[in-house]
């Protein structure tokens, strides 16, 4: 049987299950499963985020005086020369201990003049790969992700201190972080941490990976973007136990077809982002107690843009994560005094357990994803005839540790997920007496070890 709980309850519920004070078959999210739920390795990972390494990242780009995309970038102390190679050697001394899976790299290429670029300018992205270790899955890749270039008022001045401690060397230092926890463990899957430049300017390092990325094949199934993470702190309160992370629900790469199915289905709230934030979700109240990555039904902040999004222009799903109450005192701001108030991006306004936090939900998010089967693929939802059933179907996954398959369903009004089916290892499956008409379905991947993949939303099939 199945059970339809209350979000607030479902959460409870997971959390004391991380306590140990509930019996995980209880949790609504696999109450018809007997497969495991915890892998305590992703535990120990949860653990090992140290917020002394965090802040020595932080504290050392924040030294470089700026990081602007258009500062040097032969200085060997200041600039975002400087500010690249040492993420280049922090990144390669984090690679030596992955016994070879891992490879660092430098992508660097030419940005032809833009509004902010007045010049042609060399941006550099410093990428880490850890390479998945199973061979059914290691050509499938997710990607976390900081810019390290910065910026005071003024985006076209080189020279001004831009220290962006917050904006967005706590995005770096996450990426850096969970590298060094997770290049010495193995996935199923690849996974890469980068620091991308030219963000201030345009988006412009995220894009040439994005778009990298499209032409050559590689088949990102998540991309997490890591921007100002740095403070639970801002003039609208202080939350130090919940990181904003955004996804859109409509795909921005949708085609006009897709959009027409959409339209017939009410599928606003299900596109593959949206899944994978759902998936975010889900890792972070198992891994992290007490600590929240709170849904926001959005793509972005108004006014603003992210790395994630020309990953979504070309049709990879991805998130932002984001403290949940920003100081716009401490962004994009000259460093001065002004009545009594400070304003910059300096190092004294980042809280650097928090953003230890923050690492701890992508990392718990990644391992998941990285230990989870792919999600189900041509997922369909059969409509040759009207009947009060469901009927699903969709394609065998190839991975070797596959434990089987969970429908899940909600009401077409809720959020989240609130009923799950553990239904083996078929490939097809039909829920009766639930009308199709009435709820959400989706299918998900489960292995032997109860890593389960993101959720496939299915799409109308006649036959």
């Amino acid at each position: 049987m199945s059970l339809r709980v209350n979000p607030f309850i479902r959460r409870l519920a997971l959390v004391l299950v991380s306590l140990g004070l509930l019996a995980a078959t209880l949790s609504p999210a696999t109450a018809a499963s007997d497969r495991p739920q915890r892998d305590r390795e992703i535990e120990r990972m949860v653990r090992a985020v140290d917020p002394s390494g965090i802040e020595r990242v932080i504290a050392k780009l924040v030294s470089f005086g700026t990081r602007h995309t258009l500062s040097s970038q032969t200085d060997p102390v200041r600039g975002i020369g400087a500010a690249r190679d040492w993420i280049f050697e922090e990144f390669s001394r984090i690679a030596a201990t992955s016994g070879g899976r891992m490879t660092v790299e430098k992508q660097s290429f030419v940005q032809p003049v833009s509004p902010r670029i007045p010049v042609p300018t060399t941006i550099t992205n410093v990428v880490a790969t850890l390479r998945g270790t199973q061979p059914a899955s290691a050509g499938r890749t997710y990607v976390v992700s900081g810019h390290y270039d910065s910026r005071c008022s003024d985006p076209l001045n080189a020279t001004c201190d831009a220290p962006g401690a917050n904006d967005d060397a706590s995005g770096v230092a996450v990426a850096i972080e969970a590298a060094r926890v997770m290049a010495p463990r193995t996935f199923d899957a690849t996974i890469v941490f980068m620091a991308v430049a030219g963000e201030e300017q345009g988006l412009y390092g995220a894009a040439h990976f994005a778009e990298q990325a499209k032409q050559q094949g590689v088949d990102i199934q998540g991309m997490f973007t890591n921007d100002i993470v740095g403070s639970p702190i801002g003039p609208n309160g202080r939350d130090p136990r919940a990181v904003r992370v955004f996804s859109e629900g409509v795909p921005t790469s949708e085609t006009p077809a897709q959009t027409a199915i959409r339209q017939s289905i009410g599928g606003e709230n299900d596109g593959v982002s949206r899944q994978l934030a759902r998936s975010v979700n889900e890792a972070a109240a198992a891994y992290v107690p007490g600590f929240d990555a709170r849904l926001y039904f959005r793509r972005d902040r108004y006014l603003r843009g992210g790395d994630h999004i020309p990953f979504l222009q070309r049709g990879f799903s991805a998130v932002r994560f984001t403290e949940v109450h920003e100081d716009y005192a401490h962004q994009h701001q000259d460093v001065r005094v002004e009545d009594g108030v400070q304003f910059g991006d300096l190092l004294r306004f980042v809280d650097f357990g928090y953003v230890a936090r923050v690492a701890q939900a992508n990392i718990a998010a990644l391992a998941v994803l990285a230990r989870a089967p792919k999600s189900p693929q041509n997922t369909a939802i059969l409509t040759a005839q009207l009947t009060n059933d469901t009927d699903l179907r969709w394609t065998a996954a190839p991975e070797p540790d596959l434990a089987g398959y969970e429908v899940v369903w909600r009401e077409t009004t809720e959020a989240l997920w609130t009923h799950s089916r553990f239904v083996g290892k078929v490939t097809s499956y039909t829920l009766k007496g639930l009308s199709k008409d009435n709820f959400q379905f989706g299918v998900r991947a489960v292995d032997t070890q109860g890593h389960r993949s993101p959720v496939s939303f299915p799409v109308p099939a006649a036959n």
